[in-house]
């Protein structure tokens, strides 16, 4: 009898009776819940990896020792699936060969825990590059498929469903001769099978290819979207969330298939948002949000608006689950500590320049702050916060035609007298709130004052999503007289600020910092009162609401500027700030929000931050130079030394600008004993593109507040700001370009030999196409003082970057630096006019932009006006300005006589 190979093989390693025990011990021992001897344990199977057949030992307990409980022997497996992760490339080819038939043989495994743990270890073994050294893996899987055996079946499928999983992109390349080619067609023959787990498996295997367009796939879409149909009703769930799944992504990639069939589809997708298991119902309101991406979904949803609002109206309540998991029985937990793990990271926002507009000074960057994040315990997405979306993104499209729908229902949800259901109502009104705002605004005189009643609920949760709601419709409780909604809503929020429930602090906060954007100086009158509960909740917060309330504390500070800087209020608030900031340890990330609060502080106080500014600036300098130092030794010995957390040098430059930029020439006295110049020559050249982008938005500052210590360092600084114009990293570029503008204006004429070093790239990026608002605002501003302090070296170029230049400033605030920049515009058209005349409609209309001009930039401009027309004559000029809009042709008759 002869034995092939592979079989020899089993048959020549056989464990040791010992070494087996060992190992079963070790097994035993690893499912303690004691954690020293999982360590000890650890330790061991560490050790043991240094046999070459530790690995058929762990294959050995997981498919032949049937004896042993099922718990070990997968314990066993995820064990080898490390190694194979870790060591892989280090195993024996004899071992390799004993593991791979080992699988295949019991994929089959009459445990489902088994089988799936073989499975994990096929698709481990595959991801790590060997679906090319194991070709006979995938047609062996697919020949086991038709086994009449449904473990052996299940098990392959299962096992296929991870590879699809983890293996997308080289199923569908030519480097294993493109097995999809077959694989497809024989998972959509399994859409019928007989067993609810298979066609799942066979679902799931195909869907792994929709969002790629995977070529095999296109070739069937038709009879796949006929199988997914055909599944429509089926009775296990896991198939109905696979279905739902499918259409989701065929509505981004196949819209052209379904469009046919759409009405059916949306019937089908409103009674899945509905099913009774959550995880379908979840998956099919995923529908709803993606579909209203698409152009057609208004033409698509409109008659079926009646139905599907109600639908996710109702999906906004919270479940029984969500009120456990959120304790919403739990009224008063203030002095419960908070678990660490609840903290979510915070990420800094670097600094970023930008210019104020007209549209007074709001950026249209929409900082997302107001998205639907009420219970952030849950897990993270569900059907409630689905719904939720799935209407605020509705509400965008149909705008006010949603309404009709909408109100019949909030005006019985939002009286209901039980909690649940009149929560439910407060977020939807809360969902509208941007799309609906419009058709909203004549409910409001008595929906807001509703809502301010709502917030003294006795539910904590009716009060924490009112805190959202009411942030939602800000904007409009501040365009009306303080009296009438902004005081008493500013009463009442503030009062939540001090709610003893966590919660409810953590929304009202949030939402108070909101109002305060919103509000900016309307807040000056109540500022004692506010800074009087801010700084109570100081003393009254657990850990994760402390972070949020410097955030509110910095927005505030913002929002009402130098009213801020007098000293009751510098008394009442910078105490408790200091001693936060004496408290908390150099590696602390709670130092992140806490600098971010100091910087506003900083920068609203002024002169009055002068006591504080001192252990303030040191420290951001020792921050500084601690990760620096740290990224010294990491970069040199990367196994002894860790890399240092950079946020920390980020938030500390951003901070050190904060100080800059209030403190202004008073600062002289810190820079002048320290080496931070020295310190940002570092940092301008660091790898990360936040740390320059923040250093870069300090030199700038610093070249204002104390020019001459700043001075010393400019050649070696000007070439790498001349490096890092590069419009990729948009804020480095943008922070760059602003600094080379305020040192231009400092320098004069001294900033000759530096013009070529930077000149090239910022002509590039004014003509960019599509370049970002802010950018091409501040290397306008550049461009100009270049051309102010230099006009012989940059007028020549006039006529690259005139046209660019005039439509990036017309719409910028009259400011010192669009003062300087046009100042150095009208010098360059003096030294060269034959630049400007093909665009001189431009020129005329960025002057006209100005409200208020220097006398002596009036001068410039009528100067540059009159030679013009009298150059060209008056019949021309008159042919000229005919071109001109109205609103144009009339300004510049009235402020410059022409």
């Amino acid at each position: 009898m002869v034995w092939d190979r592979q079989t020899k093989m089993e048959y020549e390693w056989k464990p040791d009776e010992q070494g087996l025990q060992q190992i079963l011990q070790l097994l035993k021992e690893s499912q303690s819940p004691d954690t020293t001897i999982q360590r000890t344990v650890q330790q061991k199977l560490e050790q043991l990896n240094q046999y070459p057949d530790f690995n058929n030992y762990l294959i050995f307990v997981l498919t032949k020792l049937k004896s042993e409980d099922e718990p070990t022997r997968s314990l066993s497996g995820l064990i080898l699936k490390n190694n194979v992760k870790a060591h892989f490339q280090n195993f024996p080819n004899g071992v390799t060969d004993f593991i791979k038939s080992e699988c295949l043989n019991n994929i089959g495994d009459s445990s489902p825990l088994i089988r799936a743990t073989v499975g994990i270890l096929i698709t481990t073994i595959a991801s790590k590059g060997e679906l090319q050294n194991w070709p006979d893996l995938l047609p062996k899987l697919c020949s086991l498929l038709d086994s009449e055996d449904y473990n052996t079946c299940e098990g392959a499928f299962g096992a296929l469903q991870k590879i699809c999983e983890d293996s997308a992109e080289i199923l569908d390349s030519d480097v294993l001769d493109r097995p999809l080619n077959i694989m497809i067609p024989k998972f959509l023959q399994f859409f019928k099978h007989n067993s609810p787990k298979i066609r799942s498996h066979a679902v799931a295997c195909v869907n792994q290819f929709i969002i790629s367009r995977t070529q095999a796939l296109m070739m069937h879409i038709d009879s796949f979207i006929e199988n997914l149909f055909a599944l429509a009703g089926d009775e296990e769930p896991e198939v109905r969330k696979n279905v739902c799944r499918a259409l989701v992504m065929l509505l981004e990639v196949r819209m052209d298939r379904l469009l046919p069939h759409m009405h059916n589809i949306v019937e089908y997708m409103l009674q899945r948002t509905q099913d009774q298991d959550e995880n379908v119902a979840l998956e099919a309101c995923e529908f709803w949000l993606t579909l209203a991406e698409q152009p057609i979904c208004k033409d698509v949803l409109v008659r079926h608006l009646p139905k599907l609002i109600p639908v996710l109206v109702n999906g906004m309540k919270y479940s029984d689950i969500d009120i456990i998991l959120l304790k919403g029985d739990v009224e008063e937990d203030e002095t419960i500590p908070d678990s660490e793990q609840d903290i979510r990271p915070r990420f800094h926002r670097s600094r970023t320049v930008a210019q104020q507009h007209d549209e007074d000074g709001i950026e249209e960057e929409d900082d997302d702050d107001d998205e639907i994040d009420d219970d952030d315990t849950i897990s993270d997405w569900n059907l409630r916060k689905c719904s939720a979306a799935a209407l605020d993104v509705l509400a965008n499209v149909y705008r006010d035609e949603l309404l009709p729908h909408i109100l019949p229902l909030l005006k019985e949800l939002l009286f209901h007298h039980e909690w649940v259901v009149k929560e439910s109502g407060i977020l939807v009104l809360g969902a509208i709130a941007e799309g609906c705002m419009q058709g909203m605004i004549p409910y409001l005189p008595e929906l807001i004052p509703h809502l301010i009643q709502c917030l003294s609920d006795k539910k904590a949760l009716v009060r924490s999503i009112t805190c959202w709601t009411l942030s939602r419709y800000a904007h409009w409780v501040v365009s009306q007289p303080p009296d009438t909604y902004l005081k008493p809503l500013m009463t009442e929020l503030l009062k939540r600020i001090l709610d003893s429930n966590k919660r409810v602090q953590e929304a009202a906060c949030s939402a108070f910092a909101t109002l305060e954007e919103e509000a900016c100086t309307e807040l000056v009158p109540y500022l004692a009162y506010i800074l009087d509960t801010l700084v109570f909740a100081f003393s009254k917060y657990q850990h994760k609401n402390l972070l949020i309330l410097y955030d509110a504390i910095g927005t505030l500070a913002d929002s009402v500027g130098h009213h801020l800087n007098k000293p009751e209020y510098i008394q009442m608030l910078m105490p408790p700030l200091i001693q936060k900031w004496n408290m908390l340890k150099d590696e602390d990330k709670d130092l992140f929000p806490l600098l971010e609060c100091l910087s506003s502080v900083a920068t609203a106080l002024q002169s009055g931050f002068l006591p504080y500014c001192e252990p303030v600036y040191q420290r951001c300098v020792n921050l500084v130079q601690k990760t620096l130092a740290q990224a010294m030794l990491n970069n040199a010995q990367p196994d002894q030394y860790e890399a240092p957390d950079k946020d920390f040098m980020i938030v500390a430059l951003d901070l050190l600008s904060g100080l800059a930029e209030g403190l202004g020439g008073n600062i002289e006295q810190l820079v002048a004993r320290s080496n931070i110049l020295t310190l940002m020559y570092q940092c301008m050249q660091d790898k990360m593109p936040e740390v320059r982008q923040s250093s870069f938005a300090l030199l700038g500052d610093l070249t204002k507040a104390c020019f001459q210590h700043v001075k010393p360092f400019i050649a070696d600084f000007m070439p790498i700001l001349g490096t890092n114009l590069n419009p990729e990293f948009i804020s480095v570029c943008n922070n760059a370009t602003w600094a080379i503008g305020e040192i231009s204006i400092q320098m004069g004429i001294e900033m000759q030999p530096y013009i070529p070093m930077v000149l090239h790239q910022l002509v590039e990026i004014i003509n960019r196409p599509n370049a970002p608002k802010t950018l091409l605002e501040n290397t306008a501003i550049t461009i100009g003082r270049l051309g102010y302090v230099c006009p012989q070296e940059v007028a020549p170029m006039l006529q690259q970057f005139i046209r660019p230049w005039c439509t990036s400033l017309r719409n910028i605030r009259d400011n010192e630096e669009k003062d300087s920049a046009f100042r150095g515009i009208c010098t360059m058209i003096s030294v060269n006019p034959s630049g400007v005349i093909q665009d001189f409609i431009f020129f005329c209309d960025a002057v006209a932009s100005w409200i208020n001009p220097k006398d002596d930039l009036r001068d410039m401009f009528c100067k540059i006006l009159h030679g013009f027309k009298n150059q060209v004559g008056d019949e021309n000029w008159r042919r000229f300005s005919d071109q001109f809009p109205l609103p144009l042709k009339e300004r510049l008759a009235a402020f410059y006589g022409v």
